[in-house]
């Protein structure tokens, strides 16, 4: 530590610190505009120029580190002569467009020069004019008011991992945009709104909607991935306007991701249904809500209740899930899953108290060795990637699809999902001088044999002594998702690594704390009789359902919704009506969506945060838990007499009590370590960034992003001539063009899910 003097006054900091780290956090004012935190130093907008002693000249308080003794003046006159220049040169070519500006009234500009500028300028010449840039559907650009301070292009290189900006030319002939004319693609880019001090990069979707002024600002969680970022909401007149970033070290630091950001479009989509409705003879009506509710109650108490079915989506709040399978069990049914993507359920009994990330999400930043296992991580989770990033380590990655990532691989396998198994024994058998394993495993991987790829991810993942083996989608919803993650185990034992699951949703933690899983109830006590799985559910013919917040037939692994159209009752809590729901629904119980509900998320570590409705229920919506209580009650359920969502959550958390997550349990020894068995071209499933959920399905600025430009099946060259040529391949009846994709291996075409025309389960038949 060392003594420095601001404005007479003494400071402890320590040595090596940049001025304005010590000004900040003794809250010494001192003007800046290409500063941030999170960036590197560019030193390039000179605001920042204070007087030390001894200098023959001001010094840029973002570069200069302190030294012991050092004596500091931010309001000498020296020090405001030198910022007020500053501000007057920065002035010389901005725009006096402040009354047209969406930044108007929280810009760093107008707030500075109120305190800096000059009522007058000096310059009389013309001012410069720079052609605006076309960055996408999310980020508006006005780049005559950009002042060059080059956080934007900083932010693409350091945060994002993709240098998508750049500031080619000099002096005022510098020109901030994309290198190449196109469109920004990281699932980042709109963190740039954020750092921009001025008004050249704002929200194209929040364009002209209203000025800071008019707008409340709400602090909730984010609704999507499983990080639990949390953000701010900005409405006015009831209406949700915006969401920006909001500050937590411990989770997402000062970045959101694209998807967290622009969803809210979703908020009032043109299919938002507002007033419970019911179908009879074929004809839907709207109803009021105790109509509709004891129709519901009604029709399902007719059915045996070992015949009744519940799916849930998981990004539900852990009072609606658990109510939910409050309500089937006490109508005496265990078929309730929120796992819609999930087809191999061989081992849930093994399965940890709930899919645990292994460790804190800021222990990612300082892993040295990952393996991720099927994981298309950037597009997944954005802000754990970043962390991952920022670690530096040697990854290695395992995945069915050739994935692009921002940060170096040291090692890769592109395997189809029939080779998954001897490939991952290879690997696990590699590692198998670093330790005992039982017998019974030892004999599983002694007849495999190990390739030049394989012992490369393995010495790959012996690298430093924080090590980390993370599970993703692509592996939760493998065929042989028990036997992977048996061996997914078997190489973090053997490697030292901590074994960690990336879970698919927002909420799909507290779904499990809930116990929306079929053999357990909440809190993790298992069941006597376990109930239907959500595949199960969806492969037989039940006789009713009961569904919270999703669409099966986008939202499920089968993508089909043939079994609840010839269920006898089908009762859907929703916040969305489209044609299929009304095709296979009998009841719809419009439900409130994350703004206009409280409630409770659980991310991926295991930390619980609740949050407040924002705004009002939209119509004659209800938040879902309210719904779930009143049928609780009509059915006579005991102890369902519940005031708030306060009182649900604290029952859950006293359910689970102290227990604590662990990925650590006793070895896991599969029967055997076999390939599948594959017939023609095996589909790869993967579930796209803006189509994980009913709620940015329909954020329109997300739909015409290039992440969600992925119809069609997509297979490499190779296997594209199996098709002579043709463009357009006949998939369980129905027509999708073929895309040329190098990424995809040898046998297998890849098919997203969560599109309308890309729902189909099973192999691919060429035809």
């Amino acid at each position: 530590m060392v003594t420095i003097e601001i404005d007479g006054k003494s400071y402890q900091a320590q040595a090596g610190q940049k001025l304005i780290e010590v000004t900040e956090a003794n809250g010494i004012d001192v003007p800046r505009f290409c500063y941030h935190k999170k960036l590197s130093i560019a030193a390039s907008c000179r605001m920042c120029l204070v007087e030390v002693e001894r200098a023959p000249k001001p010094m840029p308080a973002c570069a200069t580190p302190i030294m012991d003794g050092m004596k500091v003046f931010t309001r000498s006159t020296k020090a405001l002569a030198a910022q007020k220049a500053v501000m007057e040169f920065l002035l010389i070519n901005h725009p006096l467009d402040c009354p047209i500006c969406d930044q108007g009234g929280e810009c760093e500009l107008q707030d500075i020069a109120v305190g800096y500028g000059n009522d007058t300028s000096n310059y009389q010449e013309a001012k410069r004019v720079v052609i605006s840039k076309n960055l996408g559907p999310l980020i508006a650009t006005e780049m005559t008011r950009c002042i060059h301070c080059t956080r934007c292009v900083r932010f693409s290189k350091e945060i994002t991992g993709v240098p998508e900006m750049g500031d080619p030319g000099r002096g005022e002939h510098m020109k901030i945009g994309t290198y190449v004319e196109k469109n920004i693609t990281s699932e980042l880019s709109g963190n740039m709104i954020d750092i921009c001090p001025v008004g050249a990069l704002t929200s194209k979707p929040f364009r002209f909607s209203a000025r800071a002024w008019e707008m409340q600002q709400h602090n909730t969680i984010a609704p999507h991935d499983s990080v639990g970022s949390n953000i701010a909401v900005h409405t006015r007149r009831n209406k949700v306007l915006r969401v920006v970033p909001r500050e937590n070290e411990a989770i997402n630091e000062v970045w959101i991701s694209d998807r967290d950001r622009f969803s809210y479009e979703g908020l009032t989509a043109n299919d938002r249904i507002t007033s419970p409705m019911i179908k009879k003879d074929g004809t839907w009506k709207k109803v009021h809500w105790d109509t509709a509710l004891a129709y519901a109650v009604d029709n399902l108490k007719q059915i045996d209740s070992k015949s009744v079915g519940a799916l849930a989506s998981p990004t539900a709040t852990v009072e609606e899930l658990f109510l939910l399978q409050k309500l089937m069990r006490g109508i005496g049914s265990n078929n309730i899953d929120h796992r819609l993507r999930q087809v191999d359920f061989s081992d849930q009994d093994q399965a940890p108290l709930f899919p645990y990330l292994g460790q804190a999400i800021t222990d990612l930043e300082n892993c040295e060795a990952a393996l991720l296992i099927g994981s298309h991580l950037r597009k997944e989770q954005p802000i754990l990637n970043h962390r991952l990033r920022k670690a530096g380590a040697k990854v290695a990655v395992f995945n069915p699809i050739d994935y692009e990532f921002n940060f170096p691989v040291a090692a890769k396998m592109v395997v189809a999902p029939n080779n998954w198994v001897s490939n991952l024994t290879g690997i696990a058998k590699a590692l198998l001088g670093n330790g005992l394993i039982p017998t019974g495993m030892q004999k599983l991987l002694a007849d495999s044999e190990v390739t030049e790829e394989q012992q490369a991810i393995a010495e790959a993942l012996q690298t430093g002594e924080k090590r980390t083996v993370l599970l993703g989608n692509l592996a939760t919803s493998h065929p042989q998702f028990a036997t992977v993650r048996a061996l997914a185990a078997t190489i973090a034992k053997l490697s030292g690594a901590r074994l960690g699951y990336l879970p698919e949703a927002n909420n799909t933690t507290g779904a499990w704390l809930a116990g929306a899983v079929p053999h357990r109830k909440a809190g993790g006590e298992a069941v006597v009789e376990a109930g239907l799985d959500a595949y199960a559910m969806l492969s037989q013919n039940l006789k009713a359902y009961v569904l919270l917040g999703l669409e099966p037939e986008l939202d499920s692994c089968t993508g089909s919704a043939s079994c609840l159209e010839a269920a006898d009752f089908v009762v859907s809590l929703t916040a969305y009506k489209t044609e299929a729901i009304e095709n296979y629904a009998d009841v719809i119980l419009p439900i409130s969506l994350f703004t206009e509900t409280s409630g409770t998320y659980v991310n991926a570590e295991g930390l619980w945060q609740s949050f407040g409705g924002v705004v009002n229920p939209t119509g004659s919506t209800r938040p879902a838990w309210k719904v779930l209580r009143v049928l609780g009650n009509l059915f006579d359920i005991a102890e369902f007499d519940y005031v708030s969502s306060e009182q649900v959550r604290d029952e859950v958390q006293a359910l689970v009590g102290d227990k604590k997550p662990s990925n650590t349990a006793g070895w896991q020894v599969p029967t055997c370590l076999e390939n599948m068995a594959s017939d023609g071209l095996q589909r790869i499933t993967e579930m796209p960034i803006y189509s994980g959920d009913a709620l940015v399905r329909r954020a329109e600025a997300l739909q015409d992003t290039l992440d969600a430009d992925v119809a069609g099946i997509h297979v490499n060259p190779t296997v594209a001539k199996q098709f002579n040529g043709s463009e357009q391949v006949q998939v369980n009846g129905a027509s999708l063009p073929l895309v040329l994709d190098e990424r995809v291996p040898d046998g297998c075409a890849l098919i997203y899910a969560g599109q309308i025309a890309g729902t189909w389960h099973g192999n691919v038949e060429v035809s």
